[in-house]
């Protein structure tokens, strides 16, 4: 894969701040990136020093500029250890990531099962949470409801990703991942496939997709809270 400009510039960044501390660079890409995003790196040194993160502040604006994320900047073991902290976040990185200079600082890791389930979970029980929460806050107003399903969406994606990543399906697209859900899980056809094709909704197919979304994201939960690997 050809590496952008902006990366290669934030590499250059990167070297003169750290020097040689820089142990790796690379660039990977989210459970749930949507068109246009911001490019996400992810920097691995040696150690941290006075002045290193107020040297990184001063060109936070110019990455910003080149349309890269600010950089995640860890001390090697640091990645190891908070893989069962932030095993979503984390094990997309591992799943898909780009070494832009350096040796691979991720060989031989591996997220847990039982972290990456739990995590599932959270991100299930808190997506559901917000639809009913954000039901009751349309005040069944159809144009809100149509609102609050296309703010889901990205939300969506990103625990769709994750649970395809469970599940050993993992899926270089939401609507692909949200396929491989609705077989696994036994939720009726398009019940969360409708919620990405369907936006931005209208108020009429806002009514009619809302409330088989919210059912077949309960059923989901339930399948991610007993889920164990047959």
């Amino acid at each position: 894969m050809a590496i952008p400009d902006g990366v290669r510039a934030l590499e250059r960044d990167l070297r003169n701040i750290f020097g040689p501390r820089l142990l790796s660079l690379v660039t990977y890409r989210p459970a749930a990136r949507l068109p246009g995003a911001s490019v996400p790196t992810l920097a691995t040194v040696v150690q941290f020093a006075d002045g290193d993160l107020r040297a990184c502040a001063e060109r936070v604006a110019a990455w910003h500029q080149a349309g890269l994320s600010t950089p995640l900047i860890l001390t090697a073991p640091e990645f190891a250890r908070s893989l069962d902290a932030f095993p979503l976040e984390f094990g997309a990185i591992l799943a898909d990531h780009e070494v832009v200079v350096g040796s691979d600082p991720f060989a031989g890791l591996t997220v847990g099962e039982h972290d990456l389930r739990r995590a599932c979970e959270v991100q299930a029980r808190s997506h559901l949470l917000h639809l009913r929460e954000g039901f009751m806050e349309t005040r069944g107003q159809a144009a809100a409801l149509a609102e609050l399903i296309t703010d889901s969406v990205a939300p969506l994606s990103g625990l769709a990703s994750s649970v395809a990543r469970l599940l050993g399906e993992p899926a270089p697209t939401p609507e692909q991942a949200v396929a491989a859900i609705e077989r696994a899980a036994q939720l009726a056809p398009g019940s969360l496939g409708d919620v990405l094709r369907h936006t931005p909704t209208s108020g009429l197919q806002a009514k009619q997709i809302f409330p088989v979304y919210l059912a077949a994201v309960e059923q989901l939960t339930h399948f991610v809270d007993r889920w164990s690997r047959p």
